[in-house]
């Protein structure tokens, strides 16, 4: 069975990730640089970012049998990046920018082994309805922001009271293009198998006298 690294420290991707039932350990390496030219534009930035992540990993991927996920996501409005928050008034002063307007978010991914690399970006829209003052401070001061790109997570009670509309990925806005990037998985670098049974099994799933199920499904990979 291939071993799955997620090169990030972003809780939300590793919900994500650890939503599809596949094994992975997180592994990341600190001070990476994220620079990039000013010639880049909107999904540009982000997936040239992923692949610049991935190369500081080929220690990792360059073992047989292993395959590393590097992701980077950005809030685009304007033609410029709204990234993450250094400050209280700079997060307010970015929900106030997007407040009664639309933005997109784009996520760069790169899935890379020794054999093979393949890098894609996803494109989410998200329009916010007109925020008040006082909710805008009030989600700064309790949700703490500073983490997001664009300073919000659209999971959380902004996401409930501000977010009109997405035209895209929920889960692209979150960080990681969660169905896309198992799309790419299946079909390039791992083999899934759902079955019915247990311990390696693969009895077909029967009933018992009483109509219930016999033996429960399972997902294996390989």
């Amino acid at each position: 069975m291939k071993k799955i690294i997620l090169a990030s420290n972003s809780p939300r991707r590793k919900e994500l990730l650890g939503g599809l039932d596949i094994p992975f350990e997180v592994i990341t390496i600190n001070g990476l640089d994220e620079s990039f030219s000013e010639d880049l534009k909107g999904e540009e930035i982000p997936l040239f970012l992923s692949e610049k992540k991935s190369e500081a990993y080929s220690e990792f991927w360059i073992k047989p049998e292993t395959v590393v996920i590097t992701a980077d996501t950005i809030v685009w409005m304007n033609d410029k990046v709204l990234g993450k928050p250094k400050s209280r008034e700079e997060a307010l002063e970015m929900l106030r920018s997007m407040s009664g307007k639309s933005h997109y978010v784009y996520t760069g991914v790169c899935v890379r082994s020794a054999e093979k690399k393949v890098s894609f970006v996803c494109s989410s829209e998200v329009r916010f309805a007109n925020l008040d003052e006082t909710e805008i401070e009030y989600y700064v001061d309790k949700y703490q922001p500073y983490d997001k790109a664009g300073s919000y997570g659209v999971q959380e009670w902004i996401g409930y009271i501000g977010v009109e509309h997405i035209n895209g990925s929920f889960y692209n806005i979150m960080g990681l293009p969660i169905q896309r990037l198992y799309t790419v998985m299946k079909k390039e670098f791992i083999s899934v198998i759902i079955a019915a049974g247990g311990s390696g099994s693969r009895m077909k799933c029967g009933k018992d006298e009483n109509g219930n199920d016999k033996n429960k499904m399972f997902l294996e990979f390989l």
